[in-house]
């Protein structure tokens, strides 16, 4: 295919019928069966929270700060076990993680005590590590660089509606207390667990596989993808694992500029989808209500999400959308006086901003190997913030309002705008230099080879900002 032939397959997607009659059928595929399958990761991971003001603690002897440990467990799991997953099949591998989360999450309601629920968190977080990372791979073997930002939010836009569904749920079961002599916690766990479970078996046949080979795509729907991919980016080649690839990926600013962002916004994510009930209980309310009120903030978040990612996709913009997201959470994190709402401008700032700095290093690492290690090392550096946050994020003895925490999350949120504006700097000053060279006529020719094996190093390479 000629340079004009490729130019015109992607600026086709913008007009195309073809391209999107191609586009609605692959969402329809991958996005609601992968929002789904995240909206049960969150929700099984934070549910513990609901669990607690419903009397987990009370029943297992769990001291406060036994209970930020158990928090914490679960995401050295995770972070130990967050691998790449591009060399499995997304379409067997996917479902089966979600089928072994979902019985680990069943055993969180049968722990007697507090080495059960040490061990079972650790479990929970080492069998969901694999989710995140896997679909983003997946999503950047189907769409262009510039479509993936919109489904990423979409997809994480699961998260937030996890934590509305929780509260209702969390409500709900709790009136089973007492049923087959179990508490109103442990039901909990167990009914999502089996939720999890249940879903994860209709996930196979729902999943999809590889791009190249994806039996819901015709011959000449696939060609036409796989055209598109090529033309953008890496994707639509079918790439040798290389190990310089890793250690690309490793000696990279960039890449590491992506975790530490990530971990930034960790800290304050994670303290708030794992505190909320015991945050709004600790105002006031009675824990029925304190289910019920949180979800009014999550619903705020997923809203905030889609609508602050429509317009980050329509300008094809992310760092100024990243900053403001983190303005926004910073100034609910310092109200004081009227903390219900400052928890809802804090969850609006802070999802929004996850959402659109998880898709960041999809569409700027190229080279299919070198980008699954940047995504999974920017969950696994930015889970490390979720583990400080877990063991920071406690009441004081003097107030039950959080300050000290709120202060650290405040600092680790200015900490992210950093992160962000030196990605945003270098980005720029880099693509300025390529337009120089190329404008000059100074920029070496590369061929399809060369430029594949180059990657974002490539001088025709654009970095998305």
């Amino acid at each position: 295919m000629s340079v004009s032939e490729k130019n015109s397959v992607v600026e086709g997607d913008q007009v195309s019928v073809e391209d999107h009659r191609l586009l609605r059928k692959i969402d329809l595929r991958l996005l609601p069966v992968f929002t789904l399958l995240y909206l049960l990761s969150f929700l099984d991971r934070s549910n513990i929270g609901n669990a607690k003001i419903d009397g987990m603690t009370t029943d297992l002897g769990v001291s406060p700060a036994s209970y930020n440990t158990a928090l914490a467990i679960y995401f050295v799991g995770y972070v130990i076990f967050e691998v790449p997953a591009n060399k499995c099949n997304p379409q067997v591998w996917l479902p089966s993680l979600t089928l072994v989360w979902g019985i680990v999450s069943i055993g969180q309601g049968l722990v007697k005590n507090q080495a059960g629920l040490f061990g079972i968190r650790f479990l929970l977080g080492a069998t969901e590590a694999g989710l995140f990372p896997g679909v983003i791979y997946v999503f950047s073997v189907y769409y262009l660089r510039r479509e993936r930002s919109w489904r990423v939010a979409i997809f994480f836009g699961g998260s937030a509606l996890a934590g509305a569904f929780g509260g209702i749920f969390a409500y709900c079961i709790g009136l089973m207390n007492g049923v087959g002599g179990r508490s109103g916690w442990q039901w909990i766990f167990i009914i999502e667990g089996i939720l999890t479970a249940v879903v994860s078996l209709v996930a196979y046949f729902i999943v999809p596989t590889w791009s190249h080979e994806a039996k819901f795509l015709s011959e000449t729907e696939k060609t036409r993808l796989l055209d598109r991919l090529r033309a953008d980016s890496d994707a639509g080649t079918d790439q040798v694992f290389k190990w310089s690839s890793v250690r690309d990926a490793f000696s990279d600013h960039l890449v590491w500029a992506y975790a530490f962002l990530f971990h930034g916004f960790s800290f304050v994510l994670y303290s708030l989808s794992l505190f909320l009930p015991t945050i709004i209980a600790g105002l006031g309310f009675e824990t029925w209500q304190a289910q019920l009120m949180t979800v009014p903030p999550n619903v705020l978040a997923s809203f905030s999400i889609w609508t602050t990612v429509y317009f980050s996709s329509k300008f094809n913009v992310r760092a100024p959308f990243i900053i403001g997201a983190a303005i926004v959470s910073i100034i609910g994190e310092s109200i004081s006086g009227l903390q219900y709402f400052g928890v809802h401008l804090a969850a609006a700032g802070v999802y929004t901003g996850n959402s659109l700095l998880l898709s960041w290093p999809g569409e700027n690492v190229s080279g299919q190997a070198k980008r699954a290690v940047a995504v999974a090392l920017q969950i696994s550096i930015g889970d490390i913030g979720a583990i400080a946050g877990c063991l920071i994020y406690r009441p004081t003895l003097s107030s039950h309002l959080y300050r000290t925490p709120n202060l650290i999350a405040i600092g680790y949120l200015l900490f992210a705008i950093v992160m962000t504006t030196y990605l945003w700097v270098v980005m720029s000053v880099e693509n300025r230099r390529r337009d120089r060279l190329l404008s000059k006529g100074e920029a070496k020719e590369e061929t399809e080879e060369e430029r594949i094996r180059l990657g974002d190093r490539s001088v025709r390479y654009r970095y998305r900002i």
